[in-house]
């Protein structure tokens, strides 16, 4: 019988792939599983032991001892696997609190139960072992490309056999989701497909490797494979836009200066980003040249609209893109596709229209900053237009300006300039203290001096600190009439609703 556990142990090992180590736990628990239901029905006990069996991988012979965990208190009085720390048992072993004490008991018979338990206990500990060993093994694989087999297709999602072609009952099993496939792509039983692995989630089910064909990481990686630089880091591929299955568009940057990337990306008579693109149902690929200046590298991505004039807004994150009338179809791409990706692959906002409309646009907003400055700087119109036209936007930019910005501008001396500087530093300084005078608690007239020093006790110095109590935190802080304290509560919060 002791040899027949140690062949089971190694044939289940050698079957499964799984460790000698889980087997021989599943045959300890299925044996003291039997053990504490024997021990139950002989004595006709209302409570269950704990029970430990240990196996000899030598000899095959098992040793089973009942076991109570040492304890401060006894939780409950009908339980018999607790002892007291202070228990006679305990003395000789001086064991701890959360420690075993532990006596040998007979051992019970391996036979066909005890082997039908294990065999129960020995599936799970396969499984849960197989699950762990996909998910470790597949975990690391994240951000690559992943092949397989198209196993079954269910409800759009698409099922991936994963293992070797001739492994049996393979649970390696990949899913792309249908939302994650590139629409209307035409996927059947048995074809080899692959995909980016995009997640790996250990579930109840078993582990769930989840692969897409439309994110842009997916068209990176295709690159990757077909371009030889890329692997070698002459090239780099810095970030891809798609509508999947249709169009996209894809930044490159060589690190070698005689290495001309969006060629290399293109290959000998298109083969290369050809062979891309068939993988992707025939989607069109733009390849653009990245640069680190952000305008030229819109320029770049506006391809293959050509760009007469640019403005960027560097606070809102945008620009505003000019092209010639006839152009401004193609700019803006059907349903507004290339406009769209290049704005995706740039990171920027893209506002699209033709020159006569940029024109106008900057024409007005001219004119509205003309306006600012001659209010604000008390400047005449023929200097206000000026600082417009070259691109001052605020009073902050006139007043932080590098000097040599300013020298070359021609209309302008250098009294002038420091003019102009001292004056948009002084109404910047001006504006600052309205602002903070309008926030302070002392513009509130039902709030007294002694009630402001209560308050910046508590760490409350202005309007915004005082908008975000409530009547009754407020009442805690100072004396007051509730009707007053709502009243100043809701007078700090006017500024929240002038907002909205």
């Amino acid at each position: 019988m002791n040899k027949e556990i140690l062949m089971v142990i190694d044939t289940v090992s050698n079957e499964k792939n799984v460790s000698k180590a889980v087997i021989v736990d599943a045959i300890q628990h299925a044996l003291a599983s039997s053990v504490k239901k024997k021990y139950r029905l002989d004595r006709k006990c209302e409570y269950d032991i704990d029970a430990r069996v240990s196996i000899d991988l030598e000899t095959g012979e098992y040793t089973t001892y009942r076991r109570w965990e040492v304890v401060e208190e006894i939780e409950d009085e009908m339980s018999d696997q607790q002892i007291l720390v202070s228990d006679e048992l305990n003395k000789d072993n001086k064991l701890s609190i959360g420690d075993f004490y532990e006596e040998e008991i007979e051992s019970i018979e391996f036979g066909r139960i005890v082997a039908m338990a294990a065999k129960n206990v020995i599936v799970q500990k396969v499984r849960e072992a197989e699950r762990t060993r996909i998910v470790e093994m597949y975990e690391p694989k994240i951000g690559q490309l992943i092949f397989g087999i198209v196993k079954r297709v269910e409800k759009g999602n698409i099922f991936i056999d994963l293992g070797m072609p001739d492994k049996q009952n393979s649970v390696e099993e990949a899913m792309i989701l249908k939302d994650a496939l590139i629409p209307r792509e035409p996927i059947r039983p048995g074809d080899r497909i692959r995909g980016y692995l995009r997640d790996v989630q250990s579930e109840a089910r078993g582990p769930q490797l989840y692969i897409t064909r439309k994110a842009p990481e997916f068209l990176v990686e295709l690159f990757k494979l077909e371009v030889p630089e890329v692997g070698q880091g002459l090239i780099e591929i810095l970030g891809a836009a798609r509508d999947p299955g249709l169009r996209a568009k894809i930044s490159v940057k060589s690190n070698d200066p005689k290495l001309d990337a969006i060629g290399a990306c293109v290959g000998m008579r298109g083969s290369r980003v050809q062979s891309v693109s068939n993988e992707l149902s025939g989607e069109r690929i733009d390849i653009i040249m990245w640069d680190e200046d952000p305008a030229k590298f819109v320029i770049n991505a506006m391809s293959p609209a050509e760009v007469l004039s640019i403005v960027v807004d560097e606070e809102k994150h945008s620009m505003d893109i000019a092209v010639a009338e006839e152009q401004l179809s193609q700019a803006i791409g059907r349903g507004g596709q290339n406009v769209r990706l290049a704005s995706e692959l740039t990171g920027w906002d893209l506002n699209v229209m033709s020159k006569d409309d940029a024109d106008t646009k900057i024409m007005e907003e001219n004119k509205s900053l003309s306006s600012l400055f001659m209010e604000e700087l008390n400047v005449d119109q023929d200097v206000a237009d000026v600082l417009a036209r070259e691109g001052f936007s605020s009073l902050d930019e006139i007043a932080f300006c590098a000097l040599d910005e300013f020298n070359n501008i021609d209309d302008f001396d250098d009294d002038l300039i420091e003019e102009l500087r001292k004056r948009a530093t002084d109404k910047i300084e001006s504006n600052k203290a309205i602002i903070e005078k309008e926030n302070s608690l002392s513009s509130i007239e039902e709030l007294s001096a002694d009630n402001i020093k209560k308050l910046s006790k508590h760490n409350i110095n202005n309007r915004e600190d005082l908008a975000d109590l409530s009547v009754d935190e407020l009442l805690e802080m100072i004396d007051l009439s509730k009707d007053i304290a709502g009243k100043i509560i809701m007078d700090a919060r006017e500024p929240w609703f002038n907002q909205e």
